[in-house]
């Protein structure tokens, strides 16, 4: 579910949604989303300041902890 989640939001954001890959890697306690988009898009998912990337970390914790779990996201192009 978190994995949709953040494929979902990411490809809402960019102009090539085709190029966007996100990989889970599950631990007992803990998960690691891995957000890899085109270079060109890579501001778009970051936003200014990093909003909108802090938005999307904000939402997986929230989604994560439901589950019992803590998330990391980290965002490559």
């Amino acid at each position: 579910m978190m994995k949709d989640l953040i494929l979902y939001m990411a490809q809402s954001l960019v102009d090539d949604p085709g190029a966007v890959q996100v990989r889970q890697i599950e631990g007992t306690h803990s998960v690691i989303i891995k957000l890899a988009v085109a270079p060109d898009d890579m501001g778009k998912v970051i936003g200014k300041q990093g909003k909108i990337a802090k938005a999307m970390r904000t939402l997986l914790a929230v989604t994560a902890a439901r589950e019992g779990k803590r998330a990391t996201l980290e965002i490559q192009s």
